[in-house]
């Protein structure tokens, strides 16, 4: 029998060489498989890896289309043909590196020899002591008993859906959704249940259909959606989970770039938070606050998944955060974001686009004349890679005619001609894309 896998490298490697380019369209999967002589269901297989590994999105009643290659064109937005990146979502300051150097400095002159040593989930007095601070928002502070760390927030998030769903579970989640969440849930045999949603956010009543003990949510700066959830609507939440019995999972990872708010109902929402985004995803310590009853579950999951963290990053990102570097580089991202919102506003006036104004991505909902995948590709030819509402939608072939902006790891002036191009390209028609 032919592995699947072994099929979906051939594809892949197709795609990274150029030989499937950016909106292509694979043979419908009966004739991929009378093709290569394989069973239906292992062309399909095949196809549904290359979905997971996001190289490929697939549309009812369209087919399937190649996501993700190389630029088949240079950028005109950058002299060097660069290729304008508005996929990864973080922000990048210049002289970053400079800010950070004198903390590790000191670890190194001072604290190394502890710091080599090992640490559990819960850390270590300072630790939590330093996430309190950096943690409580709108008058809500986590209790320092209840704080746990992992590597990153998106083994925070491994930890706490670990510990509430079991496996063969179902977890409910907005309908379009952080896409490591569905990496996850697929790791551990949890059944994602999208809850429908509206321009506030995810609707009661959904919750209520959806037959779940859990749901993770992102009422604050909303990935890929950049909105946040406003008070009427936070209120209806929290009392609908108390009724239900529902936990809530609060993905709180951009909450810092929004308005001060609480969690939604913390007395049953597990909190989960890193540095990836107020500093660099390569220096990041995950944080997971639990309620009370839930801490040794939490705790026990992150240990058995091996997503406790390390004792260096842990000692780096407390002194980041107790001497101020943390705070110091926060304000400087905030304003970056909120420059970038204003760019994006000027420059794609005139089109549905949607963000809180400290986000540090938008989303875009397309003129009706482009599917979201065509506008990938002809960006991409055009140097630019975003990232089209399909690889966020938690049923395949269910997703928005939109696609996401990254705003913020751009240096501005690219990114403005990247805006001025893709403004243009919407403007005008699909059907003058040249067609591979």
């Amino acid at each position: 029998m032919v592995d699947y896998r072994v099929i979906a490298d051939r594809l892949a490697a197709d795609i990274a060489t150029g030989r499937l380019k950016p909106g292509d369209r694979l043979p419908p999967q009966r004739a991929f498989a009378r093709r290569h002589r394989i069973a239906g269901s292992t062309a399909a297989r095949a196809y549904g890896e290359l979905v997971r590994r996001g190289l490929v999105v697939g549309e009812v009643g369209r087919g399937t289309f190649v996501r993700s290659a190389r630029p088949v064109d240079p950028a005109p937005t950058d002299p060097g043909g660069a290729r304008v990146d508005l996929e990864l979502n973080f922000c990048a300051l210049p002289d970053q590196p400079d800010l950070l150097a004198p903390g590790l400095d000191r670890l190194v002159r001072h604290g190394l020899a502890d710091a080599l040593t090992p640490v559990g989930v819960r850390g270590t007095p300072e630790a939590r002591a330093a996430a309190v601070r950096a943690l409580g928002r709108g008058g809500w502070a986590p209790d320092p008993d209840r704080v746990l760390f992992t590597g990153n927030g998106r083994q925070a998030i491994a930890a706490a859906v670990s510990a509430l769903v079991p496996v063969g579970g179902r977890l409910g989640v907005e309908a379009v959704t952080y896409p490591v969440v569905k990496a996850v849930a697929a790791r551990l045999g949890i059944t994602l249940v999208p809850l429908a949603t509206d321009e506030h956010g995810v609707l009661p009543h959904a919750i209520r259909a959806a037959d779940v003990r859990a749901a993770y949510l992102q009422p604050v700066l909303h990935n890929p959606l950049g909105t946040t959830m406003p008070e009427h609507r936070r209120a209806e939440l929290a009392d609908t989970a108390r009724d239900l019995d529902v936990q809530l999972v609060e993905d709180a990872i951009y909450a810092f770039l929004g308005p001060d708010l609480p969690p939604l109902a913390p007395e049953r929402t597990t909190v989960v938070d890193s540095l990836s985004k107020r500093l660099a995803p390569g220096l990041t310590t995950g944080f997971v606050v639990p309620p009370g009853p839930l801490v040794d579950r939490v705790a026990a999951a992150a240990r058995a998944g091996g997503w406790g963290v390390g004792h260096f990053p842990l000692a780096a990102a407390t002194a980041w955060l107790t001497d101020g570097t943390v705070d110091a580089v926060v304000e400087r991202k905030r304003a970056l974001a909120a420059r970038r919102q204003v760019l994006a506003r000027r420059h794609l006036a005139g089109f549905d686009v949607r963000a809180d104004p400290g986000a540090y991505h938008c989303w875009w909902r397309l003129p009706d004349h482009w599917r979201a995948e065509t506008f990938v590709a002809a960006a991409a030819r055009r140097g630019i890679a975003v990232t089209p509402a399909a690889a966020f939608a938690v049923v395949p072939g269910h997703a928005p005619n939109a696609v996401r902006l990254a705003l913020a790891a751009t240096p501005e002036p690219v990114l403005t001609a990247a805006l001025d191009v893709l403004a243009a390209l919407a403007a005008g028609n699909p059907e003058d894309e040249p067609v591979d």
